[in-house]
């Protein structure tokens, strides 16, 4: 099952303790909500078509995604394994070209970009991925320092903002060390703090739990949270883990055979999904709880 039953056991007196820390938070969850919803789409996804040729025919991806995410929004987009989810994520920063439509960041059209001013737009778009794309041979230090020096930027600004960088992850006492002695969270957060180093406005978080266990499953959330909150930034989550969805993202979008089968507040599509892969998952979602309660597990 995609939803996996380890995924699914995630402590629930953990995620109480952790949603109202939350809650005690200077500015609340529903002034969030407010402020986002006061704003136009900060990205607009407009009829979105992918297609790949496989052994000689072709096959749709994406077939015809319509989206809107708003300025400063914790957005998930969630879907079986082959719904496009990944392609959608590449397409959004341009590394997959789609066939068809419009994908605007904060008013700009990047489809429409030159291949210099496209790379000047990636510089705000921070991509995070489940396999961590680390430089083995390189030290914490180097992987986040990494796109600041193929930018070109000084070594005594690259050096301040690696050192920024790091605390935010919680990893300014591990700068010397190599990934390899580092554990699978850790290398996330890495990845994380590559992934901001260019002070980016947008986060694509593609399936960056899944490898991980529970409890630093909540701990990377917790820090993608604190950095929604405390930097601004727009993030999108995409995941098969409906857990992660819920405990995380404020609005979020059902990606069923390569099109939106439903979008909405995350509470609502939870309380009553409308499509079917929606209550698919909600429906496994629902039976691995309480199993976990019936065996004990609160």
């Amino acid at each position: 099952m995609l939803l996996t039953e380890r995924r699914g056991y995630i402590d629930c007196m953990m995620l109480e303790k952790c949603c109202n820390n939350a809650a005690r938070r200077k500015r609340t969850m529903s002034e969030l909500d407010n402020s986002a919803e006061a704003e136009k789409p900060y990205i607009d996804i407009q009829n979105l078509t992918k297609s790949f040729t496989v052994k000689g025919e072709r096959l749709e991806v994406l077939k015809g995604i319509s989206l809107s995410i708003c300025k400063g929004d914790v957005f998930g987009i969630i879907g079986l394994s082959g719904a496009g989810k990944s392609t959608l994520a590449r397409c959004i920063n341009r590394l997959e070209t789609p066939d068809t439509g419009r994908v605007i960041i904060d008013g700009v059209d990047i489809l429409s970009l030159s291949k210099s001013q496209l790379r000047r737009e990636r510089q705000q778009i921070g991509m995070i991925f489940q396999t961590f794309n680390l430089f083995e041979a390189k030290t914490v230090y180097q992987n986040i320092a990494y796109p600041l020096a193929i930018r070109g930027v000084k070594k005594e600004k690259r050096d301040r903002r690696v050192r920024e960088i790091a605390e935010v992850v919680g990893l300014q006492e591990k700068l010397s060390a190599y990934p390899a002695g580092l554990s699978g969270g850790q290398k996330q957060r890495i990845g994380i703090a590559r992934a901001l180093a260019n002070n980016p406005d947008i986060l694509l978080s593609d399936e960056a739990t899944s490898a991980l266990d529970p409890q630093t499953t909540l701990s990377i959330l917790e820090l993608l949270k604190d950095i929604n909150k405390t930097m601004g930034l727009t993030i999108l989550l995409i995941t098969h883990e409906l857990d992660v969805i819920k405990y995380t993202t404020r609005n979020m979008a059902v990606l069923e055979d390569g099109v939106i089968s439903e979008a909405g507040r995350t509470g609502d599509i939870f309380a009553n999904p409308n499509s079917a892969t929606g209550k698919m998952f909600l429906k496994v979602y629902s039976e691995l709880q309480e199993s976990y309660v019936q065996g004990g597990g609160i």
